[in-house]
């Protein structure tokens, strides 16, 4: 049995150039293979490989289309056994991300596509697959951007099926998603995106009482474990008993939190399955943990356990409420 399904409604093919004291409107050459990457994305292929690097076994499900579709799903099954993929596949091409990150003016700059289109019969074949795929894992990863045709609160059903089939579901969403998301059915982890915009379910967060606030609010809809990325460095995570602040003593470079989200939510899956504790607080702490350790490195790259264990003893806890 397949431990992880991770959903990835609108994939990417990712191409990160690393480029020293990048500026808008200039000539940069890339002079190295080393300086540039391409890699199969989306937020929960993120997670697969990252799961994959921790020895979990996961099955990618998603929609591809073209030729870019192709190279994403040819790309992510040599990775690793360890992926399955089950993707439906359209003509329409399948997105490109460009990221380029500078670590002279500490800077990533990201231009993302839209992806295609969706119709109806695309969105039923992928809905009846992910029903039946429900059946083989543990637990559910949605995450990531909806593509054009897919309403936004699709999401809300997705964490209702997967609920009633029993399965623990982690989702990582904007908040465009979310307020519609959250009435239908509510997940059991939840980490929103906060990259774009400071936002929780339509409120803009300011202040360290703010992201409390919001956390808590998001708790009474019925999530079991909230964590709000709160500046660069920082974490607010709540449940239902307890507030906390995770933080850390180490400076970090804002050009290497490029998959930042994806280490933290593929962490705590691995603890959740691997630790017989039900302490969320100690689950949170561990995808701190692992997103710290994969600040020391520039690219989109989970990190190794020693690597994880070495960061441990930069993690500072402060109880809130």
């Amino acid at each position: 049995m397949l431990k992880v399904l991770t959903v990835t409604m609108n994939p990417a093919l990712d191409r990160e150039f690393f480029v020293s004291d990048f500026h808008v409107n200039k000539l940069h050459r890339i002079h190295s293979y080393e300086e540039t990457e391409m890699t199969p994305g989306g937020k929960g292929v993120n997670v697969s490989i990252a799961l994959a690097k921790l020895g979990i076994s996961s099955v990618a499900l998603g929609i591809t289309g073209g030729y870019t579709g192709r190279v994403v799903v040819n790309e992510l099954r040599k990775i690793s056994d360890l992926i399955t993929t089950s993707f439906v596949h359209i003509e329409q091409e399948t997105r490109e991300n460009i990221a380029i990150l500078d670590e002279v003016n500490h800077t990533i700059t990201e231009i993302n596509s839209p992806g295609p289109e969706i119709d109806s019969d695309t969105l039923d074949h992928f809905l009846k697959r992910y029903e039946m795929l429900l059946s083989r894992v543990n637990c559910v990863v949605l995450s990531g951007s909806l593509p054009r045709g897919v309403a936004s609160d699709t999401y809300g059903y997705l964490v209702k099926k997967a609920k009633e089939k029993g399965k623990i579901v982690f989702m990582e969403v904007i908040d465009e998603y979310l307020q519609p998301s959250l009435p239908i059915a509510c997940p059991h982890v939840l980490r929103p995106d906060l990259r774009a915009e400071k936002v929780v379910m339509g409120k803009k967060l300011r202040e360290l009482e703010d992201y409390v606030r919001a956390a808590k609010e998001l708790i009474k809809h019925g999530c079991e474990l909230v964590v709000l990325s709160y500046k660069i460095k920082g974490d607010i995570v709540a449940t239902k008993d307890e507030v906390w602040h995770l933080t850390t003593d180490v400076e970090i470079d804002s050009s290497h939190l490029l998959g930042i989200g994806d280490t933290y939510i593929a962490a705590m899956i691995y603890h959740r399955l691997n630790v017989t504790t039900e302490d969320y607080i100690q689950t949170a702490k561990f995808g701190y943990i692992a997103a710290l350790a994969k600040t020391r490195k520039m690219k989109k790259e989970m990190p190794t356990m020693d690597e994880i264990k070495s960061a441990a003893h930069h993690c500072k806890m402060e109880k809130l409420e």
